[in-house]
Order: structure tokens, then sequence, then C-alpha cells
């Protein structure tokens, strides 16, 4: 019996849905014919297109823009429920919010924003109050533009000048600019086609940035001394390696500018004297494969998060300036199997880890001068927590932030001698949120090869639990990513309206451990898709949701994910929604040209040098593993600029399965022909391509119409 759900009674439009030709690429890889029926859509000129996107070839818009305008026509009965989820949304932001202002010498800086404004401020006060000065107002400088990214942002040490960068395109192509923050204009100084890093030297006259090659790779740092010409702009490294990108930092001492070049491995860290920028990079300790470090600054030495020594799951060494060499490292915090170090911040007299054990996250502060350690303790079930190393070292006050999938982010700041917390902030839904009226709640979902995949869960306690409830289940699993239980004010869109939401802690992530990130990469990546079929499974088997009642999401490599189960367990999802999905697998790890390929073979294997890692891609890469059966309900969304994940994946793949899909279920696909990986830039333009998730979500379930309670008092 066939007891895949019929199609959602949406509107049919006037016209057909369009059809992408076939015209065969035939390649041939270790003795294997592929045949690449919609190859034709990747535009030959993709890298000038990520610049301009008036360079797209005419052909391959007009298909993009007819799938768009398809789209638009089948989803335009649910327009009124997509204003209506706007509506909602917008109304749990506070209009004119403003974060928790982060001292640093004579000011306090935050950022902001304003009724109405769509982009934020950048602002300060004198420390402790006073009069605000706006350094740069976002609405403004976004004034007329389709598209525009605040990149990175970092004042100079003598707070007269900030740096900022800007994408005006979503290809992540960052132009940097220098603010006179005395007159509020800026310098003739301006840096284009840049990463958007940007680190100060002590002497507020020198920044270090990043530029990309040709095929859009960060591999260059350079140097730039304000008020020379470009040209003069000193290169200070280059990686030659194109498989490893190279990243810009400061410890929070001041001492060293950071030069990061990493995979997803392996690490090696270059040490600049912020004082003397001309300086040498000197190395810290040559990469070695697999071996990860982070370092920070203490004194005369240095302190470095390692998994050097088989600590999987990372321990803390101390080593002399003078002496950084491995060999002379010593410990501080040992390794304990199963609980990760994810983040360590090093103060004037402490030292504080964030770490995860059993999937939740907890704080420990240590007492540099004596090695004394304490937690900072929580009760809830399933949270999220992250901290901030603000702007300064010589400090006892720790900032940190607190959510639930019930609770709003609440901002703390905790003395790290008194053990007293301060609660700075908590969000503010404007349209109001009573935590009492949800649930959270963890399970555990046995896998086949007998490990349990952590499940956080969100419904209102009114839902009823007898398996009626529609499922609406969010995976990543990739890159050692961890998926916090934290906070979603739009979710609660869905939520209210009868969905349970369920995230799925699958292999891929540090959830539960490094070891839960190797066993969801590479040659065990299977783990990831079977660990999310079985959530979904064991929830049904809970009475919690019923087959074919559950509409998965995920996003760029939860993007893949969803490309995979839909072809492994069709029967299982009412609907997928695949974000910037990475669906060509296979294609893009042989085009070694492409921006994250060559990066990327420590994750995914490198097909072109393994004919192994070609088989094990090839075996479940979502486009190469399309074929005739009954699909779900499938609504992909891609960006034209996006360097990431190519707007040709999700075209691809969409022409692939309307083709073979046996169904009468939908098979969607919106580009946005004017942004890129994230999306549109606007903090309530976003929200319109969440309602519009969450409207697919919902029309499919048969809830378009459901009634939302209001929050009790």
């Amino acid at each position: 019996m066939d007891d895949t759900p019929s199609r959602a009674p949406l509107t049919q439009p006037s016209f057909a849905p369009p059809v992408a030709s076939r015209r065969p690429v035939v390649t041939t890889h270790h003795h294997v014919k592929l045949v690449d029926n919609y190859g034709w859509l990747r535009a030959e000129n993709w890298q000038d297109v990520m610049r301009d996107p008036a360079l797209l070839d005419p052909e391959i818009r007009a298909y993009l823009e007819a799938e768009n305008a398809y789209t638009e026509a089948v989803l335009a009965p649910t327009k009124p429920l997509q204003e209506a989820l706007f509506s909602e949304m917008k109304a749990r932001l506070k209009p004119d919010d403003s974060g928790v202002p982060s001292p640093d010498g004579a000011f306090d800086y935050f950022s902001d924003f304003v009724a109405g404004g769509q982009y934020p401020r950048l602002c300060r006060q004198p420390r402790g109050g006073g009069e605000i000065q706006v350094l740069l107002d976002g609405n403004v400088e976004a004034a007329g533009k389709p598209y525009w990214d605040l990149g990175a942002k970092a004042h100079s040490p003598d707070h007269k000048l900030l740096a900022y960068s800007v994408d005006e395109k979503g290809s992540e192509l960052y132009t940097i600019r220098i603010r006179d923050l005395a007159t509020g204009q800026d310098l003739p100084d301006v840096l284009a086609d840049t990463r958007g890093e940007i680190v100060w030297a002590n002497d507020s006259q020198t920044i270090f940035f990043i530029r990309l090659d040709d095929n859009h790779r960060p591999l260059f740092v350079h140097r730039h001394r304000l008020g020379t010409p470009e040209t003069d702009d000193a290169l200070v490294y280059a990686e030659e390696d194109t498989g490893f990108y190279v990243s810009l930092n400061k410890t929070l001492s001041s001492k060293f500018i950071l030069i990061d070049v990493h995979d997803h491995q392996t690490s090696e860290v270059r040490l600049i004297d912020a004082d003397a920028p001309t300086g040498d990079a000197l190395l810290v300790t040559p990469r070695v494969t697999g071996h990860e470090y982070q370092v920070s600054h203490h004194g005369d030495r240095l302190i470095l998060t390692t998994n050097s020594g088989g600590a999987e799951d990372f321990r803390i060494c101390s080593t002399p300036i003078t002496a950084r060499g491995l060999d002379n490292w010593t410990e501080l915090v040992a390794h304990k199997p199963g609980r990760l170090i994810i983040d360590t911040v090093v103060f004037a007299n402490h030292l504080v880890r964030l770490e995860r054990e059993d999937s939740l996250p907890r704080i420990i502060v240590r007492v540099l001068s004596d090695g004394a350690e304490h937690a900072i303790a929580f009760d809830e079930d399933a949270y999220a927590l992250g901290m901030s190393d603000g702007y300064e070292f010589d400090t006892t006050t720790l900032r940190f932030t607190y959510s639930s999938m019930t609770t709003p982010a609440e901002t703390f700041d905790y003395d790290l001698v008194t053990r007293d917390r301060v609660l700075r902030k908590r969000q503010e839904i404007p349209s109001g949120h009573n935590p009492g009226d949800y649930v959270t709640r963890r399970v555990l979902a046995p896998a086949s090869d007998g490990e349990t995949v952590p499940v956080s869960l969100l419904y209102r306690r009114d839902t009823p639990l007898d398996g009626s409830a529609p499922l609406f289940l969010y995976g990543y699993g990739s890159y050692g990513i961890s998926i916090p239980a934290s906070f979603s004010s739009a979710r609660l869109s869905l939520v209210d309206r009868g969905f349970i939401f369920a995230i799925a802690h699958i292999r891929g992530g540090k959830d539960k451990g490094y070891r839960w990130y190797k066993d969801g990469k590479h040659e065990k990546k299977l783990n990831t898709f079977t660990d999310f079929i079985a959530a979904g499974e064991h929830l049904v088997r809970q009475g919690l949701t019923q087959r074919g009642r559950i509409v998965a999401n995920g996003g760029s490599a939860g993007g893949m994910l969803m490309g995979v189960v839909a072809n492994l367990a069709p029967e299982l999802f009412l609907g997928i929604i695949a974000d910037v999905p990475f669906v060509d697998v296979l294609n893009t790890m042989l085009d070694k040209d492409l921006p994250l390929t060559p990066p990327e073979w420590p994750e995914w294997g490198n097909p072109i040098e393994s004919e192994r890692d070609f088989a094990i891609i090839r075996s479940y890469s979502p486009y190469d593993n399309v074929e005739a059966k009954r699909y779900p309900h499938i609504f992909a969304y891609g960006g034209l600029t996006d360097p990431r994940v190519t707007y040709w994946e999700p075209a691809k793949w969409i022409a692939k399965m309307r083709a073979l899909n046996t169904s009468d279920n939908l098979v969607l696909l919106k580009t946005n022909m004017e942004a890129g990986h994230g999306g549109a830039s606007g903090r309530f333009e976003r929200l319109r391509e969440v309602a519009l998730d969450y409207a697919f979500a919902l029309e499919v379930a048969g809830l378009a119409n459901a009634a939302v309670p209001s929050p009790k008092a």
C-alpha cells in the first residue's frame, strides 16, 4: 500500500513547470562513465558572475527566472499565510533593539537597531554612560542597494578610526574602508575583493587583511599602511596549498596578530608582534596532518588548545614564547574522552573554557595561579551556551549567553572571582512569549549500530502527542558543527500552529565529542544520513508523529543531507526543504577549480586521486542518485552569487528530480538572483525567506489555516 501523502491542494499555475533541456556532458573517472544531462547550467564564467551577476549567460538566467516564476505561481495561494508569518516573526523582534555594551578603554562599544531599520548601527558612548556616537549606520550605507552585508568591523587601538568591510553582492567579496571617527568621513584607503577580516596593529596605522585567489580562496595575508597606495601593500604570507585557507585574529592580550592556516583537520599558526607589524611571522609549530591547535597568549607563554598526544577531545597546554615547538608544550588541562573542549579564553588571571559532554555545554573557570576550577551551572535539560572574550584582557568579568528552545537568550556578566552573575539583557519578545506554554526536552534515538542520537524537541504544552501532529525535523551533520538547542522566535510560528520542532544532533557534528564528528565524515559519512532517518523513525515509534508527516529541513551541507534522505527514505517524509543545498557532491569534488573543493577533500574524500573515495561519494551524492520514484514535496533554495554552494547545484538537482519523480508532489526551486549563501541581507528580509519555508511546510501539512493561540498571561 502506498501511503505517500497526496499533493496539497494548491492552485496550479496556468503554465507547465519549466523543463530543462538535456545536454549530456560525459566524463570518465576511474573507468566509470558519468553522464550529466544538466551540466550546462554551470556558467563557464562563474568567477565573473560572482563579481557581476549581470554577466550570467542569458539562457541560464532565463531558466532560473522561469523556475522562480513557476514557484511564485504555485505558492501564490500561500501569500496571505506568508504575510501572516512574516508579521508574526517581525512582531517578535524588538524594533529598536540594542546589544549589551562591551567596554574598551574609555568607551563602551555596541550595536543597535532603530525602529524599522533593516541593518545595524555601530555605536559607542563614554564608559559607563553618556552621549551615544553613531560610528556607522548600516541603514544609510545600504540605502538603494539590493544587497548589503557588513562583514568585519574593528576600531583602532587608539579609538580614532573604524575599519569595516562590506559585501554588496552576496558573493563574499568584501571591500574594506577606514572611517575617521572624529569627522565621520572615510579615508581614501579602499581595499577591494578581500575576505573581509581586519586586524589592527597596535600603532593604529597598520591593518592586516586577506585577499582571495582567482578561484575565491583566501590564501594571501597583506599588510596595509594607512595613506599609502594599495600597490605598496606588503604580502605577509602566501599559502601555496589550495587545500588550506587562511584567517586572521589577534590575541586578547593584544600582543600578537595570529595567522591561522587550516583545513578541516589540520592547523598551523604564525605570530606577528602587534607592536612591530613589519616583523617576521613566527611559526608556532609546523602543520602535521590531523593536528589541530589554537593559540592564546599570557605573559611570556602561549596557551594552546590542542588535540596532540592522542587528545581526541582536546587538552590545554602551555609553552614559552621563545620555545614554541610541540616538544616544549606542557599540559594544563588533561584530555578527558567524551568531554570536548570547544573554546578557550585567556584573561590576565583566569583561563575559561567552554566544553561539551553528553551533548550539553558548560563553562569551566580556572585560576591561572593555582589551577583551581569551578563550573558555571545550569538547570534545563536542553540548552545552548556561548561566551564572549570582549575587548579587555585584564578583567575579572566574563560575558556569556544562555538560552533554550523555550527560553529567550539571556546575557550575563559573570565575576570570575566572586562568582556573582548579573543579568545584562534578556531577549525581549514584544508580541509576548510565555515559556511555560512550551515544552523542550531531549530524547535519544537508537541508531542501527547501537549508538544513540540526541534529539532536541520543542512543542506547545497543549500539542497532542498522539501521532497526529506533523514534525519539523532539522539537521546538519558536517564539519564538526554542532547545532545548539537554542531559542528561535521565528520557529514559534510553526509550533503555535501544531508542529513539533526537532533538531537531530547527528554524527558529523561534535555534539557527543570529536568521535561523533569522525564517525560522520569521509568513509563513515553514511552514518550522518542514517542517524537522521533513525531520529525520524524513533519519533514515529514514540507516537509523536507518523511516517509521511515529517517535514525535513537543512541548509548547505545540511541541504546535502536533505538530498540524501530524499533518496534513501522518501516515504518517511511529507516534505523536504533544502536551503542552498550541497547536492552535486561528486561533480563538485571532482572540480579542483571550485572555491571550496580542495579544502573539502579531508571532509568528503578526494575522488580525483582515490578510486575508493570516488565510489563512496558516488554512492550517496544526491544528484547522482536521483531515480524514478515517488518523492515527497521538495522545495530547494539557491543564491546566484553563492561561492560556497554554487547556484547550479540546486538548479541541476531540481531539474533531474522533476524529470524522474513519479509522484504528483511539488518540486520547486527558488533562486535569489541578488544574494548568495546567506540569503537576503536585511534582518526583516531574511524573515521573509523563513516565512516562505514555513508557509510551504504548513501548506503541505494541511495547517495553513490553523488557529494561532495567544500567549497566556
